[in-house]
């Protein structure tokens, strides 16, 4: 066999497992919303797949590790669009408030929700959990944030104070309405008028809270 056929052989096969990598993992992110992480099992999710529990044990040799990759494919693509946001050039009060429209239009969608209620209610009996979700969702998000604040305060944008508390503030207002509502069953969807003004609102006092410290007059 040439060096270039072993070559294609092997990108197919690797093309097979990364298609089947992807597919355990979405029905693994469904097993997780519908059974929680008590009642999941890896053998559930292999009859599930249809295929032998030693094939997913190849794949991910525990359940805590199927669940941070779990959350990883989830929280992946939305963190590079974090990032594009997050525009060191443009206005900061645009950038805030399209971050902040960003984040709220994220952890308001049903999934985020579901998985928001599934950590809330299991953490206490299962602490890796929510350690995985913590590493893997809001503490990445908040430090892509943190970066963007912190550069912000060195260009005299914002007053200088520690970027990863202004990120908790920042996240913190955003959440502070809409998305708590709908965690505790008070409202069924966010609609765009909520979360538009939910976000002005936290870039407002977060604003007002951040704003450059003028200097004293003599």
């Amino acid at each position: 066999m040439s060096t270039g056929s072993l070559s294609s052989v092997l990108t197919r096969r690797e093309a097979r497992r990364r298609d089947r990598r992807d597919a355990i993992l979405n029905v693994a992110a469904q097993y997780f919303l519908e059974n929680g992480y008590a009642g999941t099992t890896m053998s559930g999710i292999a009859a599930t797949l249809g295929g032998s529990k030693g094939t997913l044990w190849n794949h991910f040799p525990s359940k805590e590790e199927l669940f941070a990759s779990v959350l990883e494919q989830v929280t992946t693509a939305y963190r590079a669009h974090l990032s594009k946001i997050l525009d060191a050039c443009g206005d900061l009060e645009t950038t805030l408030r399209r971050v902040s429209l960003s984040l709220l239009e994220k952890v308001t969608s049903p999934q985020a929700i579901a998985l928001h209620r599934l950590v809330s209610s299991e953490a206490g009996r299962f602490p890796e959990m929510g350690r995985i979700f913590y590493e893997r969702a809001p503490r990445l998000s908040r430090a892509l944030i943190a970066d963007f604040l912190s550069g912000a305060m060195e260009r005299g944008h914002l007053r200088k104070a520690d970027p990863q508390a202004a990120a908790r503030a920042l996240t913190a207002l955003v959440m502070c309405r809409c998305h708590q509502e709908l965690l505790v069953g008070q409202i069924v969807t966010a609609t765009p008028e909520m979360i538009a003004a939910d976000a002005d609102f936290a870039v407002d006092i977060f604003l007002r809270a951040y704003a450059p410290v003028k200097p004293k007059s003599d």
